[in-house]
């Protein structure tokens, strides 16, 4: 009678961990969504940077 009733046990806590970590995934997609929507949102404000000028990084010093 006991394996039976920690079987019980056991399957809860599966059910349990599983509708947790369901839980987090969604959270974690809340938040991703919320991070990538905040950069597209200020992507305009950067647009009115000076574009690098094409000579930039041309000249790089290897010399220790």
């Amino acid at each position: 009678m006991d394996s039976i009733s920690s079987g019980k046990y056991t399957q809860g806590a599966e059910l349990l961990s599983a509708s947790m970590s369901k839980n987090q995934q969604k959270q974690e997609g809340k938040m991703a969504l919320a991070l990538i929507e905040a950069a597209a949102s200020s992507s305009p404000a950067q647009s009115n940077l000076a574009s690098p000028t094409a000579t930039m990084g041309n000249h790089i010093n290897i010399k220790a």
